[in-house]
C-alpha cells in the first residue's frame, strides 16, 4: 500500500496532467497575491495597533504629567480634577504615599491595592502592559512616574485601558479578511484570460528559436501582428540576432585582417626604434626612445593576445595533440624569468610530466602565470611540477600581496586587473590569466588559484593516453 508521500506526489502529478498553464499560472497568481496580501495585512494591523497602543501611552504619559504637576504643588483642588476621567475615557489614576499606601484613586478605584508594583525614582518614568483583578479581559498600559515632595517621594500611577485598540485592530482585520476571496477571484481570472492570450505568439517564438544555433544566425522568429509586449519581445530577439550575426562577420574579418592591418604598422615602428636606439642621441631623447621601445613592445603583446583570444572565440584553440613535457616547458619558463628578472629568485621542483597537447599554446598558457607572477612578487618565484591524483600539476607561487579569495574567480575574466594604480610598468594588459584559462580548459584541464601566502596558481592537466576532449 503506497504511503502519504506516494499518494501525494500521484496528487501532484495528476492535477499536473489535469491543469493547463493557464488554469497553473492563474491559481499560482492566486496564491501569490494571497500571500503578499496577508503578509501585507499582518503588518497593517500590527503597525496600526503599534500606532493605537503609542497613543494610549501618549495619553497616560499625559494625565500622568497633570497628576503629578498637582501633586508636587499641593494643590488638591487641581488633583481632584485630574482624577475624574471624562465619560469617553477609561483611565485610572493613583497616587501613592512614600510607604505605597493609595493616597488617592479615581472614583472606580476606590479601596482598591496599587496597581502596579512600580516605584519610579523623582523625575522618572516607567511603564508595564499588565491585566488588573478588577477589570476585564483587555489589558491596561500603566504609567507609574515618581514625584519629590516635602513629605517624601510619591508615585503616580495612570493606567489606560487597551479596549479601544483591540475593538479598532479587530475591525480592520475583519475587513482585510473579508475582501481577500473577491480580490483573489479577480486576480485569478484576469491571469487566466491574459496568459491564453499570450501563449499563441510564445509558443511560435519559442519553436523558432529552439532552431537557432551559431551557423544559422540568419534565421529570425515571427513577429506577430499585434503591437503589444510580446511582439516587442520578437522585435527585441531579432535585433539581438542582427546584432550576434553582425559581431561574428566582423570577428571572423578581425581574424583575418587583423595580422596585416596592426603587425605590419607595429613591425615598422618597432625597427625605426631599434635604429633610433643605435644611434648616438642626446639623453633626454634616448630615453625617449627607450621608453616608446618599451611601449611597443607592449602593444605588441597585447595585440598578439587578442588575436589569440578572437582565434579561440572563432575556432577554439589549437587542436595538436603533441606529447608535451611539462618539466621542460617550466624550466624553460625559469630559464627565461630569471634572465629578465635578475632581481628575482627563480626556484623550480621538477618532476618529469608528461600530458598530451598543443606545446605552443600550453607554453603560452605557463608563460603568462610566469609573467604575472613575476610582476607580483617581492623577491621569489617558484615552479613546482607534479602529478598529483593522477594529474600533472604545474604550480606557478610568487610572494606578493596574493589575491583576496572574493577576487579569485574575477581574475579570470577578461580585461579584469586588481592594480589600483594601472600602471603601466606593474599592471598587466588583463588578458593573460583568461588566454591560460582557455588554453587548459581546451586540453581538458582546470586553472585555480590556491589559498596561502602570496599567489599560487595551479594548472591541472589529464594524464590518459587518450587526447583531450
Amino acid at each position: 500500500m503506497a504511503g502519504p508521500y506516494e499518494l501525494l506526489q500521484g496528487a501532484v502529478r495528476w492535477v499536473r496532467r489535469r491543469l493547463g498553464v493557464r488554469l497553473r499560472s492563474a491559481l499560482a497568481a492566486a496564491l501569490a497575491v494571497a500571500f503578499a496580501f496577508a503578509v501585507a495585512a499582518a503588518a497593517f494591523v500590527y503597525l496600526a495597533r503599534a500606532d493605537l497602543t503609542g497613543n494610549v501611552d501618549a495619553a497616560a504619559r499625559q494625565r500622568a504629567a497633570e497628576v503629578a504637576s498637582a501633586v508636587a504643588a499641593g494643590d488638591q483642588v487641581a488633583l481632584a480634577q485630574t482624577l475624574k476621567p471624562s465619560p469617553r475615557e477609561q483611565t485610572l489614576v493613583q497616587v501613592l504615599a512614600p510607604s505605597g499606601r493609595v493616597e488617592a484613586a479615581s472614583a472606580a478605584l476606590a479601596g482598591t491595592a496599587p496597581l502596579s508594583s512600580l516605584r519610579p525614582q523623582p523625575g522618572e518614568a516607567l511603564r508595564e502592559q499588565r491585566l488588573l483583578p478588577f477589570a476585564d479581559e483587555d489589558p491596561y498600559r500603566v504609567i507609574a512616574e515618581g514625584v519629590a515632595t516635602a513629605t517624601g517621594t510619591r508615585t503616580v500611577l495612570v493606567a489606560q485601558s487597551l479596549r479601544p485598540v483591540n475593538e479598532s485592530t479587530e475591525a480592520v482585520a475583519a475587513i482585510l479578511t473579508a475582501g481577500l476571496p473577491p480580490m483573489l477571484l479577480v486576480v485569478g481570472a484576469a491571469v487566466f484570460l491574459f496568459v491564453g492570450r499570450s501563449l499563441h505568439p510564445v509558443e511560435a517564438i519559442r519553436r523558432r528559436v529552439a532552431g537557432i544555433t551559431a551557423r544559422d544566425l540568419h534565421a529570425r522568429v515571427p513577429v506577430p501582428e499585434a503591437h503589444d509586449e510580446v511582439a516587442a519581445l520578437a522585435e527585441t530577439m531579432n535585433d539581438m540576432l542582427d546584432r550576434l550575426e553582425t559581431a561574428a562577420a566582423s570577428q571572423r574579418r578581425f581574424v583575418a585582417d587583423a595580422s596585416h592591418e596592426l603587425r605590419s604598422p607595429l613591425a615598422t615602428v618597432q625597427a625605426g626604434l631599434d635604429r633610433l636606439a643605435i644611434a648616438s642621441l642626446p639623453g633626454p631623447t634616448a630615453e625617449l626612445v627607450g621608453l616608446l621601445r618599451l611601449e611597443s613592445e607592449r602593444l605588441g603583446h597585447l595585440i598578439s593576445d587578442l588575436l589569440l583570444l578572437a582565434r579561440i572565440d572563432e575556432r577554439g584553440p589549437a587542436r595538436r595533440h603533441d606529447d608535451v613535457d611539462l618539466d621542460d616547458l617550466a624550466y624553460t619558463e625559469r630559464v627565461r624569468i630569471a634572465t629578465r628578472r635578475p632581481d628575482l629568485t627563480v626556484r623550480a621542483q621538477l618532476a618529469p610530466v608528461r600530458v598530451h597537447g598543443d606545446a605552443r599554446d600550453l607554453g603560452r598558457a605557463l608563460r603568462n602565470l610566469v609573467d604575472n607572477a613575476a610582476r607580483h612578487a617581492h623577491s621569489e618565484v617558484a615552479l613546482r611540477v607534479a602529478v598529483r591524483d593522477g594529474w600533472g600539476c604545474v604550480d606557478v607561487t610568487d610572494d606578493g600581496p596574493g589575491v583576496p579569495e572574493e577576487q579569485r574567480e574575477r581574475i579570470f575574466g577578461r580585461f579584469v586587473r586588481l592594480d589600483d594604480s594601472r600602471s603601466r610598468v606593474d599592471g598587466g594588459s588583463g588578458l593573460g590569466l583568461p588566454i591560460t584559462r582557455e588554453i587548459i580548459a581546451a586540453h581538458g584541464g582546470t586553472v585555480q588559484v590556491l589559498p596561502g601566502p602570496g599567489m599560487t596558481v595551479r594548472i591541472r592537466l589529464p594524464l590518459d593516453d587518450a587526447p583531450p576532449g
